[in-house]
């Protein structure tokens, strides 16, 4: 098969497209043709050795896909041979090789099937971000109806997180610097769509907002707009941590967080056991069930324009990037 080999860390100019061997499956595993593979964040830190795991080399990145049963291991019984599945979440693409390739060989119980209804796309690149848009939303237990600030919120795990908090109920404040994506994401469902560069923007979202004042944050950047973050949050507020594409959070006065009561949280899918994950999933989708919300997908590369993708992916995409494999 062909596949994008990672042959030293340093960061995503390692990766190769390669000619591989055939995965096989083990117990309990199957191997998927696949067809589409999605691009994470993830992926790029892995690659330049910033991620908690730190897999043998060489090593193919790649932590969603779809594609059709083509072998099945032995104690495999509830799955056939071409039967399309999704790879929800484990060790496929972290610790064992990943969906940057033509096949994957995956364990049974991080698949499942496609939701009824969405596209091949949709199904491929949703998984991670909607587990960590559930996970940023639902980690501080059940929220009364709130006021959702997401900043990065035309990428992935933001998109994600605007149409679960919208189907939770809750209100949405959207942060993007490009102002066709804040005009979407209104469209979307955001009650309120600031460019975080703007350096009134915290007033100006205090202002619309009056009295009230951010429940939940989920950032998705870090950086210097973590401490302006802080700035918008009320009392007793949460702010669950995705992302660090902003760099360092710089210093900042702590009596901000203890004054207020506010409380951070990281967010990790991988910290979920497969069953969470399972049943995670299964609360997610029911809640894109009763909104009808769906995936947005920004773009569709082909399987040789993987760097093309990454370079989409850090250029900040409406939704998610994918690669077609097949």
């Amino acid at each position: 098969m062909r596949a994008w080999i990672l042959d030293q860390f340093g960061g995503l100019d390692h990766l190769r497209l390669a000619d591989a061997p055939d995965p096989s499956p083990g117990a309990g595993e199957v191997v998927l043709d696949l067809e589409f593979a999605a691009l994470n964040p993830a992926d790029r830190y892995l690659s330049q050795g910033q991620y908690p795991a730190a897999p043998p080399l060489p090593h193919v990145l790649g932590r969603d896909g779809i594609g059709t049963v083509s072998a099945v291991g032995s104690d495999v019984w509830r799955l056939t041979i071409g039967q399309r599945l999704v790879v929800l979440r484990g060790e496929t693409g972290v610790s064992r090789w990943g969906t940057f390739a033509q096949r994957v060989a995956v364990e049974t119980d991080s698949l499942v099937l496609p939701p009824e209804g969405w596209t091949l796309q949709q199904s491929a690149g949703a998984p991670l971000v909607y587990l960590t848009a559930y996970q940023a939303l639902t980690q501080w237990g059940d929220l009364a109806p709130s006021m959702v600030l997401i900043t990065g919120a035309s990428g992935g795990v933001g998109v994600a997180a605007l149409q679960l908090a919208k189907a939770l109920g809750h209100g949405v404040v959207a942060l993007s610097r490009d102002p066709d994506k804040r005009k979407a994401l209104l469209t979307l469902g955001a009650d309120h769509a600031l460019d975080p560069t703007d350096p009134a923007w915290v007033a100006k979202l205090k202002e619309s907002l009056g009295p009230r004042r951010v429940d939940l944050a989920i950032d998705n950047i870090g950086g210097a707009l973590f401490t302006q973050v802080i700035e918008t949050m009320g009392g007793g507020g949460r702010i669950s941590v995705v992302g660090l594409l902003g760099g360092p959070v710089p210093q900042f006065n702590t009596a901000a967080l203890f004054f207020r009561r506010l409380k951070i949280g990281g967010v990790a899918v991988g910290a979920y056991t497969r069953a969470e994950a399972h049943a995670a999933w299964d609360a997610l989708l029911a809640l894109m069930q009763r909104s009808g919300s769906k995936p947005l997908v920004d773009r569709v590369f082909a399987f040789d324009e993987l760097p093309a993708a990454f370079d989409r992916l850090a250029a900040g995409p409406l939704g998610k990037v994918l690669l077609r494999i097949r």
